[in-house]
């Protein structure tokens, strides 16, 4: 990806009634690994109480036999995190856990808040006292208002409070609860496992610990399970809310494996490929993916042009998403050791280049000067989605236009940019086009500067720590 950058939310899984919960849920963080590397985090429990353990690093750093020996309990959830809302410290991992007036609750949330700072000054002007800069804990003090006589009722509730995405999972004593924006912003999964419920972010984490896919959660539920079973709120059922699915999950986040809004991410990238070619010919000797996200879209365009598909880029797999990393130092080192040419492969050739983004092109462009320098005859850079001409509000960290590419610059500005002979992009119509669900179902605010909410909150992912700082 050339928006090496711009971040990823986060990634949430919740197990009911399972006797290895706490394992269960790390294979399910493991596999969800590619949404969020800066922190992991399970929390358990046994019938009575709530058991917490997080930390910063990857799942495999933070979690290991004996810590997860400490987790005991039939029922867990986790998270894996990239700070959307709150700096990149243990204090900001999840799950976020507190005891209140009704017993102990955990929540693990993926996706933003477009309110929250006007959330959290209202609440702390009637005496709340927050413990993290991040808007997931939010949820919590919307929860813990007296005269809800339940946590159920107070998720059902504190949704109708917030504007924005969120797919999230609570935990309690006795129950595990699921819920999604009314929009529909952020996937959310349903499943089982033998007698035990699963909640995960793809499907991917039901493939490896080997669940059955039920559903998806639908846009403005609220899932609850405990020993009664499972049964679901709707507290926007007479609110006339349209989906707005982020179809960037399709383009570039979610894994290939998964199915997510009714449609499996690889054949969706092959097909955003195969339109692309369509969209955007060219004349070339060689199709290059840059892996691993542009591999589906670059076998469609390969098949759909006819032109044969090479592999001249290899990737050291022993590195994270270079976007994911949270400050610059970090991305700038791993950018440059991520992907070497195989100059065998390019080595006078007209190659197409197939990518999934291109969000600041500081990436791209060292990519065509490695492909030039292993004596590529021409670089032709085509990319499966539409130019990034707006700031995401809901969960992708590219927050300004001036970091923006295509916002700052005309198509032929940025062929210059990159030093490439040609420059395609595909349209918006082709990128929806590619799944099975209805256009109107999607999210394309940041091609197209259509929000499909009011945004209250027109701030990056440290505005709260930015209040905190003006206090």
């Amino acid at each position: 990806m050339s928006g090496e950058q711009i971040k990823e939310y986060c990634g949430v899984f919740g197990i009911y009634d399972h006797p290895q919960a706490a394992q269960m849920t790390n294979l399910g963080l493991f596999a969800l690994q590619h949404r969020g590397e800066e922190a992991a985090g399970i929390c358990t429990s046994d019938g009575q109480n709530l058991y917490l353990r997080k930390g910063t690093g990857l799942v495999g750093e933070v979690f290991n036999e004996r810590r997860l020996g400490k987790l005991p309990g039939q029922h867990a959830i986790g998270h894996v995190r990239y700070s959307t809302t709150g700096s990149s410290n243990i204090t900001n991992a999840q799950p976020h856990q507190v005891n209140y007036s009704r017993g102990q609750v955990a929540i693990a949330h993926n996706g933003n808040l477009v309110n929250a700072q006007l959330l959290r000054a209202e609440l702390e002007a009637y005496g709340s006292i927050f413990a993290s800069t991040m808007d997931s804990e939010i949820f919590v003090h919307l929860m813990a208002k007296p005269s809800y006589r339940s946590h159920e009722e107070g998720v059902v509730e504190s949704v109708k409070k917030v504007v924005g995405a969120y797919s999230l999972v609570v935990l309690t004593e006795t129950q595990l609860i699921a819920a999604r924006d009314p929009q529909g912003f952020r996937p959310l999964c349903f499943g089982k496992l033998g007698k035990s419920y699963v909640i995960a972010s793809e499907t991917c984490a039901f493939d490896l610990i080997e669940a059955d896919f039920i559903r998806e959660i639908a846009p403005g539920e609220v899932l609850v399970i405990d020993e009664k079973g499972p049964r679901s709120h709707f507290p926007f059922q007479n609110e006339n809310t349209c989906k707005a699915q982020c179809v960037f999950e399709h383009v570039y986040f979610a894994r290939p494996d998964s199915v997510i809004f009714g449609d499996n991410v690889a054949l969706v990238r092959e097909r955003l490929g195969r339109n692309l070619a369509k969209e955007q010919p060219a004349k070339a000797d060689i199709v290059v993916p840059v892996p691993d996200s542009g591999n589906y879209a670059a076998m469609g365009y390969a098949n759909e042009s006819g032109i044969p598909l090479a592999h001249g880029f290899t990737r050291n797999h022993y590195i994270g998403r270079t976007f994911i990393n949270p400050t610059q130092a970090d991305r700038s080192l791993k950018v440059k050791i991520k992907l070497n040419v195989i100059r065998e492969v390019v080595d006078g050739k007209r190659v197409v280049v197939i990518d999934d983004s291109i969000v600041r092109g500081n990436t791209a462009k060292s990519r065509v000067n490695l492909l030039r320098k292993a004596g590529a005859k021409e670089v032709h850079m085509r990319i499966s989605c539409p130019p990034h001409i707006s700031p995401c509000y809901y969960g992708i960290d590219f927050p300004s236009k001036t970091e923006l590419i295509a916002s700052n610059k005309s198509l032929d500005e940025i062929k210059t940019f990159l030093e490439v002979d040609s420059i395609g992009y595909l349209s918006i119509e082709g990128m929806l086009s590619a799944t099975t669900q209805a256009p109107e179902s999607f999210c394309t605010a940041c091609f197209s500067e259509k929000y499909p909410t009011k945004v209250f909150d027109v701030m990056d992912k440290f505005k709260l720590e930015n209040k905190l700082e003006k206090i």
